[in-house]
């Protein structure tokens, strides 16, 4: 009797924990597979993580979003240690910090200005023989986490009101778009002028290879990470029209050299963190956190069954070729829609990215949107947590961002998930 007992709980506890339920929504049908694009159910199923699981959260310091400014070393150092308990705590593995925001950095180096997201003024540093970037990754890993130095390659600013020439006189002496103004495009929009480092110029991309080079030569980090900023969100004109005469020696059209662009930067970066993974005898890694959609498949045969904006055609960067020809060691597509989005379905596109990386050396990280859980329904996060761990092909998950879990901002959704993440166990 005592066996037969053993045996039924084990039996229980097993169909428990793999017994398939049908998605539904707040009206309590079924959750479509691809919104509008196919009618499928989806089917979740509770596993325990894998071991090695990666749980990134992004700490985003443009405009102090997930970090606030200061004055001294001290104040600095007590702020950015309560944040790693609490990443600690909650379960998270890596810490995913924005070094490089606007040609600025968060670590003393000749080829840019102390951030202003630092200190409140760019070029101000906040302790005379402080070194934050030093100082954030000894932290981070004495609690066990890796941390992975977060670069956006081109942003000068995202938006601003003053003419192109009047922005770029306002910046610290030492910044490249203040140096260089040649190498800075100004894209107009509604909210004013966006400018950015010209993708197109030869000499922006070895300027950035340089800054990357220069980090991971002086410092331990686990991995080189890009996010999503290459060519903007707003369809480009011809501001590039010079670049493109002059850099263009294949003649190549006009989308395909802008492709060409973002294709040579990420390639030239991977081998810059090669060689010198080499040389030092280390396995720093580089990661790319792109837009969630690589094409749809209305418009390119091998696309998603999606209906939004596209990497592909829309910001000129082919992320399918760089997981194809291992131009990464993992991609964290930003998939930050829900079960019941009408064109950009997360199950749909999450088995997309699944099948991209099959093949490949890429691991795949899903990007997640924490901050959507103040909007979705409590159980949305958790949910798409469970669907990751049921794809074999899903090495983990990366969540924007820290705000969302901790204080004021955090949000139901986002607590909802950390106690999944407890619950479920952790590896």
């Amino acid at each position: 009797m005592k066996n037969f007992l053993v045996a039924l709980v084990f039996f229980l506890t097993i169909f428990s924990a793999f017994s398939a339920e049908v998605l539904r929504n707040s009206a309590g049908k079924p959750v479509r597979y691809a919104g509008r694009f196919n009618g499928d159910k989806v089917v979740l199923q509770d596993y325990r993580p894998r071991a090695g699981e990666f749980r990134g959260v992004w700490v985003a310091v443009v405009e102090n979003i997930d970090f606030p400014a200061h004055k001294t070393a001290y104040s600095f150092q007590q702020s950015f240690c309560r944040m790693l308990n609490n990443i600690k705590a909650a379960g998270f593995t890596a810490v995913i910090f924005q070094i490089r925001s606007n040609c600025d950095a968060f670590y003393p180096t000749r080829l840019a200005p102390w951030s202003r997201w630092l200190s409140g003024k760019e070029g101000s540093h906040i302790g005379k023989n402080f070194d934050p970037l030093m100082f954030m990754i000894n932290e981070t890993h004495r609690r066990g986490l890796e941390f992975h130095a977060w670069f956006n390659p081109y942003r000068v600013t995202n938006n601003t009101t003053l003419s192109p020439k009047a922005y770029l006189a306002s910046l610290a002496p030492s910044n490249i778009a203040r140096q260089k103004p040649h190498w800075v495009l100004c894209k107009r929009n509604k909210a004013g002028n966006q400018l950015f480092l010209d993708p197109g110029n030869p000499q922006v991309i070895d300027h950035l290879a340089a800054v990357v080079a220069d980090v991971v030569r002086r410092y331990p980090v686990d991995a080189v990470h890009f996010d999503d900023y290459f060519y903007p969100y707003e369809k480009m004109g011809n501001e590039d029209a010079a670049s493109f005469r002059l850099y263009n020696p294949r003649r190549l059209s006009l989308d395909n050299w802008r492709r060409s662009n973002t294709d040579s930067l990420i390639f030239r970066i991977r081998q810059t963190i090669s060689r010198i993974n080499l040389t030092q005898k280390r396995r720093v890694r580089f990661g790319v956190s792109p837009f969630g959609i690589w094409a749809n498949k209305k418009d390119h045969p091998l696309g998603s069954l999606t209906g939004g904006k596209q990497t592909y055609s829309d910001l000129y960067a082919d992320t399918r070729l760089w997981v194809k020809n291992n131009y990464v060691d993992y991609i964290a597509p930003q998939i930050y829609w829900n079960f019941g989005h009408n064109v950009a379905a997360y199950a749909a596109l999450t088995d997309w990215w699944c099948r991209c990386v099959q093949g490949t050396n890429v691991k795949l990280y899903i990007g997640m949107a924490a901050y959507n859980g103040k909007v979705w329904n409590p159980n949305e996060l958790r949910d798409q947590m469970r669907y990751n761990r049921m794809r074999k092909d899903i090495s983990g998950a990366a969540f924007f961002s820290y705000r969302s879990f901790f204080g004021k901002e955090s949000n139901p959704g986002a607590s909802a998930l950390l106690r999944y993440i407890r619950s479920s166990g952790r590896y």
